[in-house]
């Protein structure tokens, strides 16, 4: 099995100096590429000086994580791909341990390991945790992880196969299946693109695991943080996206019409907590995806007709109002 680790590096220099020497260390047998998406730090001289070993892809502008990586795989041959955030660091055998796995279930074309937070190894990191679902109105939540509460790793949860999506912070797919899906759908810039790209995977009819003795460390938010607007933006308009596409069945426009009364809610609670950025945000996030339903011929919609299993029940419901906090406790 031929991998090859590709980390999109945008103005992420000090993150390479700190990890790429651990990624270098922990993850023998794998070629290590790194995309620059135009960075306008010292990222590319810092490299080039640095680590002269390390192959590096110079892509001409930001095209985002999506278009980033659609790019920079072109370029790239291997069986599979891991795509790596420049803020990872491996812990050791991880990538033995996911390679093993991947072998062992030739089902899975896509994969995480588990994903902890850099600062303290012992919780969760809210990107991916122990890997993701959907609920039936399209949100995200983890195993390990409801909304921001991030669980303590107490091997509480086992490697698994049928997850809704895996993290993109640190993505192992195999090559044929990424393409054969599509690729990314640049329209989405960032975030949320691979939960849209496992549900074409899925509809494929293959499977996404999470395995638990493959772990990596994350510091998150590195290239947009929570505060920013920007993020508040390209989450609501991304997720909209994603319902669309992916949400089949006579009833889907009626779960994006509750789900723009859920997002006005949202935007009415950062109003009461002085967040009017990202009140505004929210609002700039369904004209983009009206603009989306408009304008955007091409939408990466596989297989219509064909259904994928989401979480039948309301995720805010049992955070918010029953108060669940752990994934284990869900109904």
């Amino acid at each position: 099995m031929q991998i090859a680790i590709v980390i999109l590096n945008f103005n992420g220099r000090n993150f390479l100096e700190k990890f790429l020497p651990k990624v270098i260390q922990n993850s023998k047998g794998a070629s290590i590429i790194v995309a620059d998406n135009a960075s306008t730090d010292d990222s590319v001289s810092f490299l080039e000086k640095k680590f002269p070993e390390i192959q590096l892809l110079k892509l001409p502008f930001n095209r985002g994580y999506a278009g980033g990586y659609n790019e920079a795989l072109k370029m790239v041959n291997a069986d599979w791909y891991i795509l790596m955030n420049s803020d990872i660091e491996p812990l050791p055998n991880w990538l033995d341990n996911l390679t093993t796995y991947l072998q062992k279930n030739p089902s899975v074309k896509a994969a995480q390991p588990f994903i902890l937070q850099e600062i303290n190894p012992s919780k969760f990191e809210y990107a991916g945790a122990a890997g993701g679902y959907l609920d039936y109105l399209g949100y995200p939540f983890c195993r390990g992880r409801l909304f921001d509460i991030c669980e303590n790793q107490q091997e509480q949860y086992q490697s698994i196969n049928d997850l809704h999506w895996a993290s993109g912070a640190c993505l192992a797919i195999e090559r044929e299946i990424f393409w054969k899906a599509g690729g990314f759908d640049e329209y989405l810039f960032a975030h949320q693109e691979e939960i849209d790209l496992c549900c074409r995977i899925r509809k494929l009819g293959h499977h996404i695991a999470a395995v638990a003795n493959s772990q990596v460390l994350h510091v998150g938010g590195g290239t947009l943080q929570a505060e920013n607007p920007q993020k508040t933006y390209l989450n609501f308009r991304n997720n909209l996206i994603l319902l669309y596409k992916n949400f089949n069945g006579p009833n889907q426009f009626i779960l994006i019409f509750l789900r723009l009364i859920l997002d006005g809610l949202a935007g009415i609670k950062f109003l009461l907590n002085k967040k009017s950025a990202h009140c505004w945000a929210i609002l700039q996030a369904h004209f983009g995806f009206y603009k989306y339903l408009l304008t955007v011929k091409e939408k990466h919609i596989i297989y219509p007709s064909r259904k994928i299993e989401f979480y039948p029940k309301s995720i805010i419901w049992q955070f918010f109002v029953k108060k669940i906090k752990k994934y284990s406790d869900l109904p």
